[in-house]
Order: C-alpha cells, then sequence, then structure tokens
C-alpha cells in the first residue's frame, strides 16, 4: 500500500496503531482491498513521491472491507456525489502497525532486484500509480531480506 509520507506515514502509523484506508478512488486498487485482502495479511507500508521512495514499514490487514465513508461526507476531499449509502462505490479496509523497517527498501534497490521480484511485480510495471497493489508471499520475502 502507498501513501505519500507528508500525507500518512509509517511513523504516522505508528502513533496511531490502526487506521482506515479512506480516499482510494481507482476500481482496481478499490477491488483489491474490497476482494482480496483478508485479515492478517501483510502489507508493505510504501513511501511514495518523497526523496527516497521505498517500502518503509510493515502493517497489516485488521479488519474486513467496509464502505469508506469520506465518499459520503461532502466536505471531504474523497466526497463522491455519485455514491450512495444504499450502494457505496469505494471501500476500505483498516490497517494496523507492525514495525518500521531498519532502513527504506528503495524503488531502485527493488528494480535491481526485478528479475529475482518477477515480471507479476506489479510496482515495477511502468505506468502503474494504483495506491493499493498486489504482491506473492515470495515477493514480500524477498523485500524483506533486503532491509
Amino acid at each position: 500500500m502507498k501513501s505519500e509520507p507528508d500525507e500518512f506515514s509509517i511513523e504516522a502509523l505508528e502513533k496511531v496503531g490502526r487506521e482506515p484506508w479512506t480516499g482510494v478512488r481507482n476500481y482496481q486498487a478499490r477491488n483489491f482491498m474490497m476482494k482480496d485482502m483478508k485479515v492478517g495479511d501483510g502489507i508493505l507500508f510504501y513511501h511514495s513521491n518523497c526523496a527516497v521512495p521505498g517500502v518503509a514499514g510493515l502493517a497489516e490487514v485488521v479488519s474486513v472491507a467496509y464502505p469508506d465513508p469520506t465518499q459520503f461526507q461532502k466536505k471531504s476531499d474523497y466526497y463522491d456525489a455519485a455514491s450512495k449509502p444504499e450502494e457505496p462505490r469505494w471501500w476500505l479496509v483498516d490497517v494496523g502497525f507492525v514495525r518500521k523497517l531498519k532502513r527504506v527498501v528503495s524503488l531502485d534497490d527493488m528494480r535491481a532486484e526485478a528479475e529475482t521480484l518477477g515480471e507479476d511485480f506489479a510496482l515495477l510495471r511502468r505506468g502503474n500509480r494504483l495506491s493499493v497493489l498486489p504482491v506473492t508471499a515470495a515477493q514480500y520475502k524477498h523485500i524483506l531480506s533486503l532491509e
């Protein structure tokens, strides 16, 4: 899961312990949360749009998917006038802090491991800007080995 550290960092998650992953407004990313993520799944917490983009920490899914309340809040940056409480368009999961990494596993580190991470490693695909991406167990383990 990607977040800009100026908006919400691994340090911010550490302080609050648990946070709803609000504001996802891409159907593919929403579907990953709504259909694929399960309570207890590990999360690589990725800092984007910063000096050293990369995996900064670990979190875990701590709730089942539920409607993102910000879609209904007119003053929210994530308000969606087309979404109705009886038919929500946007879903989220809560994430819980696990730990910060000893060092950021940078995007450059992962690019250097592209062959090992495999062609299906979504983060390294050109043009991929999703905030939620699937990672296989082997990819997750390999990224942690780079810490």
